[in-house]
Formats: structure tokens, C-alpha cells, sequence
């Protein structure tokens, strides 16, 4: 169990009192885009059971890759054997090498000395390339999915059978070119910010701002991301990433489908563009009537309202400066197409410190707001 601060402590309670917490999935048959087979990026003793909000993960996605495998002609035990006994030095060491950086692939098994073969090891981590599929729902208002998301599933004995969304804002070449439906409902904006309020299409996903010492955006958000991938990881979370890398081609509505599908809350990383260095907070919902009246906003807007403020009061237990009262009602195209709970998180501006201390501090606070987002639901 981790430790909060008083404010933290207090910030559950009031999630508990408003009881306004986090769904599952949306279920179904829908099928799964898995791109390529399991690769085990550690290893640990034998995986926890998969239960809560992400239970059934593993078995649609193995039920997809056993298909992919039979028509290849590849088989997941001929993946796996392909380890050495160098790999397995990689993998033990990987959490040395920092954030972000690839794992290899664990061994099956090892021989000792005495040349006897040693008991084969089950994966505690394992990474999975994801496909866009235009089947989600809402599938047909993506303008940019040739990219690949990729999933870290926990099998670590602390896992704790959720899985987060981390969202490197901004990073997709081509992005301001092409425009997308702001609303599912084709409806206009109702409030202004990148895009004005009236308008009804937007760029699919824009460039970001950059920051008063000449750093886009995109690539501090993309260093958080990872710095948040990995303490996620260590606290027992699987974590859908979809972007790691300087350009991922998946446009705003994109990313956000592929969390609805895949996981169960959806974290977009951002800096504003202001220069007072004002603080962080969210995007929340807008009180418009017929904003919060229209699908699948109308499902879903309070649960992405409390998730943000959770997030808000971990970062202020971490000593964060929090702007005004720690959100602003934004119409944002992520929202607009939720289906779980997301949120836009405003991690500063322009001015603020996004050296490698701060996104790590930045990183705790985020990880404690969600510590107080799902412990409230049990």
C-alpha cells in the first residue's frame, strides 16, 4: 500500500462521498488487432490472476495471436525458444538502462553447470504491438491509424488487473493537415481553445506548443510518458503506450478509441501554452446541457471529471502548484469520443521545470491520484 499525504487521504474520501468512480470496459465480442506475437520483457515467478476491470484481457488477445499464429505458421513456443542466455542478462538489467528503452526477450529456460536444464520461467511483463481497427466503435471519424499502439501486460504478483492509457501528447507528423469531426454527433464546439468555439471539424491531433527555452512540447511530453510507463509498471499496472517513439501515426480520435478498447482509464499528457508557469490542472467536462447530453459524453462525463480531480489532489499532496481550482471546462475531441474514463492533464506551461527531477516528481503525483481514483471503487 502507498502512503499519502493528508490531502491525499482527504481527496479519497471526497471520491468516495461523490460516488462518481471508474467503469469497466465496454464488453462484447469485438475482435482484437493484434499486430505481432507476445514478447516477455522480464521475468518473475508465476503471473497473478488477471481480475477487476481488466479481467479477460489476456484471453482475447492470446485467442487473437493463436489465430495469427496458425495462419503464419508460427507457433508462441517457437517465439519464445529463440532466447539465449544473453538475453536473459539483458532482461534482468533492463531496469537499469532508464525509462522507455526495449527489453528483451526472456528465456524459457537455462542450463546450470552441470549442463542439467534449468525450470523454464513465466513472463512478469509482457509487451504486445496493437493495431487501430476501423470495428470500434466511432472507428470511421479517425482520419490518422496506420501506427501501432503497444500494450505492458502485468503479470507481476502485484498486479492489480488495470490497465492505464498514457498518452504522449501531441508527436504525430501530418496531424495539422488533416481535420476530424470535433463531435461524434458532427454538433459544433462549444468552447474555444485550439480549436474555436462554432467550429465543427479540428486538426486531427496538432503540434504542441514549445516551451521558453526552445523544447517542443512533444518531446517533454514523450519523456514523461515513459517516466510515467515505468512507475505505473512498478506499481502493478498495465499500461497501454500510444506513443513512444517521435511520430506515432494515430490522430487524436485514434489514440482515444484504442483506449476505449483496450484500456481502462485514458491519460493525455500536456503542457499549456501560457508563460506564468501557472501551475497544473484538467480539462474538464463543460456544463453546457447539450454538450453533457450527447453520447458517449453523456455516459461518461462524471467519471472523467473525478478522475481529474483525483490526479489534481495527488500532484498537489507532491507539492505541486495547482492552477485556480485545478480545472478548466475544455470541449476536447479525447472527451468527445471517451468511452472510459480521461482526462487531459495540464502539467504546466510553458515556463514551468520539465527537467528529469521535475517529470519524476510529476510522475509520483500522477500515480498517487490514481492510487486514490480506483482504491475509492474498492
Amino acid at each position: 500500500m502507498r502512503t499519502y499525504m493528508v490531502a491525499g487521504v482527504a481527496a479519497a474520501a471526497a471520491l468516495m462521498a461523490g460516488g462518481v468512480l471508474w467503469g469497466c470496459k465496454a464488453g462484447g465480442n469485438e475482435a482484437l488487432a493484434a499486430t505481432s506475437e507476445p514478447v516477455v520483457v522480464t521475468a518473475a515467478s508465476k503471473p497473478a490472476e488477471i481480475v477487476g476491470p481488466g479481467a479477460g484481457l489476456e484471453e482475447k488477445l492470446e485467442a487473437r495471436e493463436t489465430a495469427a499464429a496458425t495462419e503464419s505458421g508460427e507457433t508462441r513456443g517457437e517465439a519464445e525458444s529463440s532466447g539465449t542466455a544473453e538475453d536473459s542478462t539483458a532482461a534482468e538489467t533492463s531496469s537499469d538502462t532508464g525509462a522507455g528503452e526495449s527489453r528483451e526477450p526472456s528465456p524459457t529456460g537455462s542450463a546450470d553447470p552441470s549442463g542439467e536444464s534449468q525450470p523454464e520461467t513465466e513472463p512478469s511483463i509482457v509487451r504486445r504491438e496493437l493495431a487501430f481497427s476501423d470495428d470500434f466503435p466511432y472507428g470511421e471519424f479517425s482520419a490518422i491509424h496506420t501506427g501501432t499502439a503497444v500494450l505492458y501486460e502485468n503479470r507481476q504478483a502485484n498486479a492489480k488487473g488495470i490497465t492505464v492509457c498514457v498518452n504522449a501528447g501531441h508527436g504525430c507528423a501530418g496531424g495539422e493537415s488533416k481535420k476530424t469531426y470535433c463531435h461524434p454527433d458532427k454538433t459544433p464546439k462549444v468552447t474555444s481553445g485550439s480549436t474555436s468555439a462554432g467550429a465543427v471539424k479540428a486538426s486531427a491531433i496538432s503540434g504542441g506548443m514549445t516551451f521558453s527555452d526552445g523544447t517542443p512540447e512533444a518531446e517533454v511530453t514523450l519523456s514523461m510518458a515513459l517516466i510515467l510507463k515505468e512507475r505505473l509498471l512498478e506499481e502493478g499496472y498495465s499500461v497501454l503506450m500510444v506513443r513512444e517513439t517521435a511520430d506515432s501515426q494515430l490522430d487524436n480520435i485514434a489514440r482515444t478509441l484504442m483506449a476505449n478498447h483496450y484500456a481502462d482509464c485514458h491519460i493525455a499528457l500536456h503542457w499549456d501554452s501560457t508563460t506564468s508557469d501557472k501551475g497544473v490542472f484538467f480539462m474538464s467536462v463543460p456544463s453546457a446541457a447539450s454538450y453533457r447530453a450527447m453520447e458517449p459524453v453523456a455516459s461518461h462525463w462524471e467519471k472523467h471529471n473525478a478522475l481529474g480531480r483525483a490526479l489534481v489532489e495527488g500532484l498537489r499532496g507532491r507539492g505541486h502548484k495547482v492552477f485556480g481550482k485545478g480545472e478548466m471546462e475544455m470541449d476536447l475531441t479525447q472527451t468527445s469520443y471517451s468511452t472510459v474514463p480521461s482526462v487531459d492533464i495540464e502539467l504546466g506551461d510553458k515556463k514551468s521545470d520539465h527537467g528529469e527531477t521535475a517529470l519524476k516528481n510529476l510522475a509520483e503525483g500522477l500515480v498517487d491520484g490514481l492510487e486514490m481514483y480506483f482504491g475509492a471503487a474498492e
